[in-house]
């Protein structure tokens, strides 16, 4: 089977769930700022299971063993085939104007001791992987829109529940109209080949990582 383009694949708008919604009454949101200095003060620990999506503190899923597994197997995949100057984490935060996400899996330009007084930047990365199972719905949305607003410039989806990739590129539009003008899906018996910098470094097997 091969891939397709988004032009090829049937249109499909993927609506935001009601837990996603923005309440309707009036709820205090955190800047950045505000979010590191409740860090600081140790108020949110690394028990707390949130992170700062667009000024909210949103809960993270809990992990089952095979999102995990496949988180593992995805960063080992990418970690073979890196360049000099590249390196590649999991459930590490990077810094927006507004969030904090902490993607399954990212790619950050560099190196590690780069990062010792900051987290990555937007400008710093170049590739952001969610795992979906249970969170499919809010990573074709909320997590999508907020990487596109950043101009994170490859945000993929391992989607566990259709067995397939989704691999958005193009980061385009402001706010809640930021969207990837991009979406092509990898099927489980494809490779998706790895593009940093606008170069592709590499392929990565889909059954190796789809468990």
């Amino acid at each position: 089977m091969v891939s397709k383009t988004w032009d090829e694949c049937m249109a499909v708008t993927f609506p935001l769930e009601k837990s996603l919604m923005i309440p309707s009454v009036p709820i205090w949101r955190l800047s950045v700022a505000q979010y590191h200095h409740m860090i600081q003060a140790g108020i949110l620990t690394d028990d707390d299971p949130v992170e700062l999506l667009e000024g909210w503190l949103v809960t993270k899923m809990p992990k089952d063993p095979r999102h995990s597994l496949a988180t593992q197997l995805t960063r080992e995949a990418l970690a073979e085939i890196m360049p000099p100057h590249w390196f590649v984490d999991t459930h590490e935060p990077f810094t927006t104007a507004d969030s904090e996400p902490e993607p399954d899996v990212i790619v950050i330009c560099g190196d590690r001791r780069d990062y010792g007084e900051r987290h990555p930047s937007p400008a710093d990365l170049g590739l952001v992987i969610e795992v979906a199972d249970a969170t499919l719905q809010q990573d074709r949305t909320l997590k999508l829109r907020l990487y596109a607003n950043a101009r994170v410039p490859a945000y993929w989806i391992l989607n566990l529940q259709d067995r397939q990739l989704e691999v958005h590129t193009d980061p385009v539009g402001e706010g809640e109209q930021a969207i990837y003008a991009h979406r092509i899906v990898y099927f489980a018996s494809q490779d998706a080949p790895v593009v940093l910098d606008g170069e592709e470094i590499g392929r990565i097997s889909l059954q190796d990582l789809l468990v």
